[in-house]
């Protein structure tokens, strides 16, 4: 029972000192303020590019063109209050002279050859509206000469296609809408570590620079040490997550649907559209467990062993190396997974997580694999977690020296 007690002191002060650092709160928040910040800015941005188009696009200037094409429409052209004139260089000389705003030339061939436009300087920005009204009046003349406007969609690229894909058993595949969900533990796995695994390792440290260890060991053992330092990490890592999550859930509470698409965030319809498979999402969490056991016993196995927290970070780059490692044949594991260089990454220990959780969002990890994993991760984890302890125990008076492994396994 008292164990029992410790245990929950140890989760509960750990996790308030997580998240009463400055650190914490600036490592959360910087990244949605950050995300905030870009969208806020690009929101602006084409909101005003927007308006920019519009205004002129409607702006009326005059106009004079030569058609070699044979394109352009007297009608349309008459519509932009454009006048056909025939000789080339008496039009650049009136453009020169300011006495007409634009000139227009349209060559024989005008997928082979630029519209030459010769205009009154407006402005760096504003010149932008000759390109736009010279492109205009020839996309409508071509337009009216094909006279179908289904066809004239057809051209445009302005046809759409609904993939349907099945599984070699017949059963319809869901393809990316399948894949999101499961890839949620990767993302929150990778968040994790990278934003609260140094913590991890400088804590297990901290004590031993502070010389405190032997009183912290009066009254606690080190597997409650440990095990509630682990437990603290997830309970912060979780807050984080929340962090995170509420600003974006918040945007589509406050702006709706149609708004928060003009932030580049995803529609509700798209939402609803995923697709999430119990067995993918219950094999990503035990990865996602096992992963975490494994990292964060490795983190404080090291903390536990070296005498600084400078000497310890050192050790946090290598852990993070080994997580993006398996990025670096992120093709062949979405295309060719039975490759044996595949089939090493998804069963070793330092880079299964990453492997199996990508594996298995893309629906190439059987079930038999996929035990595999999962056995290995927890049992890995665990194990390595109680030599954590035991390095704890022997390392906590190692104050100017990394301990001895030696000394632990004679």
């Amino acid at each position: 029972m008292a164990n029992r007690h410790n245990l929950g002191t140890v989760i509960w002060f750990e996790f308030v000192r997580t998240i009463k650092k400055p650190s914490f709160w600036a490592a959360t928040l910087a990244f949605p303020l950050l995300i905030i910040a870009v969208f806020a800015i690009v929101f602006y941005s084409s909101k005003a590019s927007m308006d920019s188009e519009q205004r002129l696009g409607k702006e009326r200037f005059s106009i004079i063109y030569i058609d070699e094409s044979g394109v352009i429409s007297s009608d349309i052209a008459k519509g932009f209050q454009a006048e056909s004139v025939s000789d080339k260089n008496q039009a650049i000389s009136k453009v020169k002279s300011q006495k007409i705003d634009a000139f227009f030339y349209y060559p024989a061939d005008t997928q082979k050859q630029p519209i030459e436009i010769y205009a009154k300087d407006a402005g760096l920005f504003d010149n932008g509206k000759y390109d736009s009204v010279a492109k205009q009046i020839l996309d409508l003349s071509a337009n009216a000469e094909i006279g179908d406007q289904s066809l004239v969609s057809i051209i445009k690229g302005g046809s759409q296609t609904n993939l349907t894909t099945y599984k070699a058993n017949g059963e319809k595949s869901a393809g990316w809408m399948a894949a999101i969900p499961p890839l949620i533990f990767l993302v929150l796995f990778y968040f994790t570590i990278a934003m609260l695994g140094n913590n991890l390792l400088n804590s297990t440290v901290e004590e031993k620079e502070n010389r405190v260890t032997e009183m912290i060991l009066t009254t606690l053992n080190p597997t409650s040490l440990i095990t509630g330092k682990i437990i603290a990490t997830f309970m912060a890592g979780l807050l984080q997550a929340a962090v995170l999550i509420l600003p974006i859930v918040a945007t589509y509470l406050i702006l709706g649907s149609g708004e928060a698409q003009k932030l580049n965030l995803p529609s509700t319809s798209f939402i609803s559209q995923l697709v999430i498979s119990p067995t993918s999402m219950i094999t990503g969490l035990l990865i996602f467990i096992g992963g975490m056991l494994l990292f964060t016993g490795t983190l404080v196995a090291f903390g536990a062993i070296m005498p600084t927290a400078k000497e310890a970070g050192q050790w946090f780059g290598i852990a993070m190396i080994m997580m993006f490692i398996p990025f670096y044949i992120l093709q062949v594991i979405l295309s060719n997974p039975s490759q044996i260089i595949v089939q090493i990454f998804t069963f070793f220990p330092y880079t299964s997580p990453v492997t199996a959780m990508l594996r298995n969002a893309f629906g190439t990890l059987d079930a038999v694999q996929a035990s595999i994993v999962i056995a290995t991760l927890m049992l890995l984890g665990v194990l390595i977690i109680r030599l954590a302890v035991k390095l704890f125990k022997y390392g906590a008076m190692e104050y100017s020296s990394k301990l001895s492994l030696k000394r632990i396994f004679k």
